[in-house]
């Protein structure tokens, strides 16, 4: 951080979302509820993966890892934008804005590889069937998971080397409710054209690269099952709807962001929003209780603490 110090601005101050308190009564219970869907829906998610062996197949250790990530983040920027509901001046230290900036792109970049990884896995379900216990193996699912992070640390270690020598010596207000690099330099003291064009080229090269290659795979396998029509193509179908509409609801936002040069302030904060409390609250709905494997897998593991309460 000594790369910050001769800053002058310690805080910044957060207008939020929206200045109506019924509005912000609303989006406080709203935010509330998801928060702790969401948190709920992943833990059991995450603990019925690791505690039931029918689980421990590629397409599950996927989804525990994808479901992880969600707990982060929830995690990160949900119970400061709830808590800030509350207040009149809403703020954040120095730090806590670099941090919160380090740990949603670590978070986005993992994301996305990880939702690479799922529709790989779908892809060799699909397409390559007999292979697929050979293809997607143990060692290749680890390989994926450390490539999510080694991708999401060094893409957010590289975002924040834009900001590292940069002079806040003035305004400190910043028109969202959380921190993030496209409006953190507008505050900075010097023309940061150039700077905004790089961080866009960044940000925006990581999410239309991923962003083209799921629509490849998805390409890919909708046409082999359309090729193939059978019985087990509902099943497919149904099974890669529900990534599609996550896909959907990642990429809308995170896209939005980073592809425009000069995002509507309005737009821009309810789309963050969405991402932030709607995308890990969808995930475990999604992916979960519409599968039932996963709904079944859950009343296995939980039987025992039906049982312990009925004896008690």
């Amino acid at each position: 951080m000594d790369g910050w110090n001769h800053s002058v601005v310690s805080e910044f101050v957060f207008l939020g979302l929206t200045n109506s308190w019924e509005i912000q009564l609303f989006l406080q219970v709203f935010s509330s509820v998801l928060f702790v869907a969401s948190m709920t829906g992943n833990i059991l998610i995450v603990f019925s993966v690791t505690s039931d062996s029918h689980l421990h197949s590629p397409m599950y250790f996927l989804l525990a890892s994808l479901s992880f990530i969600d707990l982060g983040a929830c995690c990160t920027l949900s119970p400061k934008m709830i808590y800030d509901l509350f207040r009149k001046c809403k703020f954040i230290s120095f730090g806590g804005c670099i941090t919160q900036i380090f740990f949603i792109h670590v978070i986005g970049g993992v994301e996305m590889v990880l939702l690479i990884a799922m529709a790989f896995d779908r892809y060799v379900a699909v397409c390559k069937p007999l292979h697929y216990l050979t293809i997607m193996n143990p060692r290749v699912c680890i390989l994926f998971l450390a490539a999510a992070w080694a991708l999401g640390i060094n893409h957010s270690l590289f975002q924040l080397a834009f900001i590292s020598n940069l002079p806040f010596c003035g305004p400190n207000v910043l028109d969202s409710f959380y921190c993030d690099l496209p409006r953190l330099l507008l505050l900075v003291c010097k023309d940061t054209y150039r700077l905004q064009f790089m961080v866009a080229v960044n940000g925006g090269f990581l999410c239309v690269g991923s962003l083209l290659i799921l629509l490849i795979s998805y390409i890919f396998i909708l046409f082999t099952v359309w090729k193939h029509s059978s019985g087990g193509s509902s099943k497919a179908l149904s099974s890669l709807s529900a990534h599609i509409t996550v896909f959907f609801f990642f990429f809308r936002p995170t896209v939005f962001v980073y592809t425009l040069p000069h995002p509507n302030s309005q737009m821009d904060k309810y789309l963050a929003l969405s991402d932030a409390v709607l995308t890990p609250f969808l995930n475990p709905v999604i992916y979960t209780f519409r599968n039932k494997e996963m709904k079944t897998s859950m009343k296995r593991v939980f039987r025992p603490l039906e049982l312990f309460r009925k004896i008690s």
